[in-house]
C-alpha cells in the first residue's frame, strides 16, 4: 500500500485563488498488558449541550438542526493513571485490544481497475445491511473486515469474512453536468448485515481478489447510544472533496469530459472542477489503496487511542451532520488530521456544545475552512456533497445566503473558522521546527520541554496561526510559536482556549502533527512512517495530556485559558505583523 502522505497533505492547486478516586499509577508496560479486569472503577460528571454561541443563536442552531439540542447526561467512564497522567479509559477497549491482531490487513499495490468498490453506508449501525458495490478483473473475490486499532502493535483484528463472489467488470461511471459530478450505478456485488460480532469502531474493508487482486471500501461503525467519554471523527468529507476518482474532486477535473482513475494523474483545470461529489464511486487505488486520507491522517490517532485503553467511540462528520444532537452524550470530540469542510449543522452543533461544555481537540490544520451542503444521491441521504466554492455559481446565493458554499470566513457567510478553533488557517508547503512558547502549560506537562526548545521539522504541509484582531476567542493560550520562514516569515500556532463556563478547544495548527504520532514499528514503514525520536515522543505525551483533561468534562472548571497570547504577540514584534502569505484571503 502507498503512503497517503500523513506528512504532505493534498495542497490546494488550482485553487490558488481561495486561497473520582484513580487507580493505582502504573508503569505503561504493565498497563499496555492488562485485560479488561485491570481497569480502574467510576468517577461520576455530568454536562450537557446548551444552545447558542456566538453568532450561532438558538434559532440558527436548531433550524440547522432540525431539533433541539437537550443536555444529556454522562456517566464518569473508568479512570487509570499512566505516566502520571489520569486517561478516561474503558475496560471493553482494553479487552478488545488485547484480541489476537492480523497483519494481513495491509495490501500491496494495484493498478487502476484491478479491484476497487464502495458501500451504499459511510458508517452503520449494529442491524444495519451494507450494500457493496465492486469492480474488478478477478474472476472471484472475497471481503474480509478489518476492525483498526493498536492489537499488539498489528494494527488491525479481523471480525468477518464473506463467502467468495463473483468478480465482474462494472460500467464506467456517468459524468453529470452540469456540476461535473462522478458517479457510478453499479450492479451489487454483495450485502452483509452489522452485528454485535462487529464492536464499533474504524474498519476496512479489504477486497481480495482471487489472484491477489485487493483494495479497499472504508467504513464506520458507529454507536448511537454510546456515551463514551471521548468521540473520534472522521473527516469523510473532506475525502471527498479530494478524491478524483473518475476524474473530478472539488480541485480538479478534465477538460472535455474525460475520464481518469488515478489520484495525481496530471493536467486537469479548477475551472473544470466538480461543484457537487458524490459517495457513490470508489476512493483512488492509489490513495491507499481506496483507504483515502484515513491511513496517514487519521489511523496514528486511533492506534494510539486504543493502544490507551481510552473510552473512546466513533464516528463520521456526516454522522455529525445527520445527529448533530449526540455531542451532548460526550465530553470531548476529536477532529483528525484533514477537517477541512463542514455543514452548518455540524459547525453549529460543535459551536454549541463548547459552550454547553464539550470539549474539542483539532489534530490538524485548516479544519472547518470550506462549509458544505449535503443532499441525497440515488443511494441514499446526504450522498452528494456540494461546494461550489463561489458564491457568484452558487444557486442558494441571494435565497439562504448562511449556507452559501464558501470559505466560512468569505461572504456572504462572513463567519471564521477561528471563532471555533481558536486559529486561523494560512497556507501550505509548511517546512519548520516547532518551538515551545510556554513550556508551563498544563498541554507540555510531562514533555520536558522548555521555552525556546525546537522539535526539528515538526511543522510540515499546512497550518494555522493565532491572529491578534481576529476572530479568535479572546482569552487564547499559544503554547508553541513557529517561524515558518520558508512561507513569508509566517507563524504557526499550538493553541489552546475555553469558553466561559464551557468547554475547551485544542488545535494543534499543524497538519503534520498526526503523521508523526505514528509509534508503530510492527506495521510496514511505506504504510505508517517510522517514528521520529526528537518529536514522537513529545507529541504523544501531549496528547496523553490533552484526552485527560477533554474526556473528564467542561475545560473551563479545571484548565481555563488565560490569554497567553499577549506575551507572544507583543506590540511592535515580528509575530505581531499580520499574516503575509495571504492564501488564506
Amino acid at each position: 500500500m502507498s503512503r497517503p502522505g500523513a506528512h504532505s497533505p493534498s495542497p490546494k492547486r488550482g485553487d490558488e485563488g481561495d486561497h473520582g478516586e484513580a487507580a493505582p499509577a502504573v508503569s505503561r508496560r504493565r498497563f499496555l498488558g492488562w485485560t479488561a479486569a485491570g481497569v480502574a472503577g467510576a468517577a461520576a460528571a455530568t454536562f450537557g449541550v446548551v444552545e447558542g454561541v456566538g453568532r450561532h443563536t438558538p434559532d440558527r442552531l436548531a433550524a440547522a438542526v432540525g431539533r433541539p439540542v437537550r443536555p444529556t447526561p454522562v456517566p464518569g467512564p473508568g479512570v487509570t493513571v499512566l505516566d502520571g497522567v489520569s486517561l478516561p479509559t474503558n475496560p471493553v477497549i482494553v479487552a478488545e485490544n488485547a484480541r489476537p491482531g492480523a497483519a494481513w490487513w495491509v495490501t500491496t499495490p494495484q493498478r487502476a481497475g484491478d479491484m476497487e468498490g464502495y458501500s451504499d453506508h459511510v458508517s452503520a449501525a449494529v442491524g444495519d445491511t451494507v450494500t457493496l458495490y465492486v469492480n474488478t478483473k478477478a474472476t472471484t473475490f472475497h471481503v474480509d473486515a478489518f476492525r483498526m486499532g493498536y492489537y499488539q502493535g498489528i494494527g488491525a483484528r479481523r471480525v468477518w469474512q464473506s463467502a467468495e463472489t463473483p468478480g465482474v467488470r462494472q460500467a464506467l461511471p456517468e459524468l453529470l453536468a452540469p456540476t461535473n459530478t462522478i458517479e457510478c450505478s453499479w450492479t451489487p456485488s454483495l450485502s452483509f448485515v452489522v452485528d454485535r460480532t462487529w464492536p464499533p469502531g474504524a474498519y476496512l474493508l479489504k477486497l481480495v481478489g482471487a489472484t491477489s487482486e485487493q483494495g479497499f471500501v472504508p467504513l464506520c461503525v458507529r454507536d448511537d447510544a454510546s456515551e463514551a467519554a471521548l468521540v473520534i471523527q472522521h473527516a469523510v468529507a473532506t475525502w471527498q472533496a479530494y478524491n478524483r476518482w473518475g476524474g473530478y474532486s472539488l480541485y480538479y477535473g478534465n477538460r472535455g469530459g474525460a475520464l481518469s482513475f488515478t489520484h495525481n494523474p496530471g493536467g486537469g483545470t479548477y475551472a473544470d472542477r466538480a461543484r457537487i461529489v458524490s459517495y457513490d464511486r470508489p476512493y483512488d487505488h492509489d490513495w491507499a489503496s481506496g483507504a483515502a486520507d484515513f491511513v496517514g491522517n487519521e489511523f496514528p490517532v486511533v492506534f494510539h487511542a486504543e493502544r490507551l485503553g481510552l473510552d473512546v467511540t466513533y464516528w463520521t462528520d456526516l454522522d455529525l451532520h445527520a445527529r448533530p444532537e449526540l455531542v451532548g452524550r460526550h465530553r470531548g470530540l476529536v477532529s483528525l488530521g484533514h477537517d477541512e469542510y463542514w455543514s452548518a449543522p455540524m459547525r453549529y452543533a460543535a459551536q454549541a456544545g463548547v459552550a454547553g461544555g464539550l470539549n474539542l481537540a483539532f489534530l490538524g490544520a485548516n479544519a472547518c475552512y470550506r462549509q458544505i451542503r449535503l443532499e441525497p444521491s440515488p443511494l441514499g441521504p446526504d450522498r452528494h456533497e456540494v461546494c461550489y466554492k463561489s458564491a457568484a455559481e452558487d444557486p442558494m446565493t441571494g435565497h439562504d445566503d448562511a449556507l452559501v458554499t464558501v470559505n466560512w470566513a468569505q461572504p456572504p457567510v462572513n463567519d471564521p473558522e477561528a471563532s471555533l478553533i481558536g486559529s486561523t488557517y494560512q497556507d501550505i508547503g509548511a517546512q519548520a521546527d516547532m518551538v515551545v512558547a510556554d513550556a508551563s502549560h498544563w498541554t507540555l506537562a510531562g514533555t520536558g520541554l522548555t521555552d525556546g526548545q525546537h522539535l526539528p521539522q515538526a511543522v510540515r504541509g499546512e497550518f494555522d496561526r493565532y491572529v491578534p484582531g481576529g476572530a479568535n476567542p479572546p482569552d487564547t493560550d499559544v503554547v508553541a510559536h513557529s517561524l515558518v520562514a520558508n512561507r513569508r516569515d509566517n507563524y504557526s500556532d499550538v493553541t489552546w482556549y475555553t469558553a466561559p463556563a464551557g468547554g475547551g478547544v485544542f488545535a494543534t495548527g499543524d497538519a503534520s502533527w498526526v503523521g508523526q504520532l505514528a509509534d508503530a514499528p510492527l506495521i510496514p514503514s511505506n504504510v505508517l512512517a517510522p517514528a521520529e525520536p526528537a518529536v514522537t515522543p513529545h507529541l504523544l505525551r501531549i496528547m496523553e495530556n490533552v484526552y485527560s483533561v477533554i474526556g473528564a468534562g467542561p475545560a473551563s472548571i479545571t484548565h481555563p485559558s488565560t490569554g497567553t497570547w499577549r506575551a507572544v504577540y507583543t506590540p511592535g514584534s515580528t509575530s505581531s505583523r499580520a499574516p503575509t502569505s495571504g492564501s488564506a484571503s
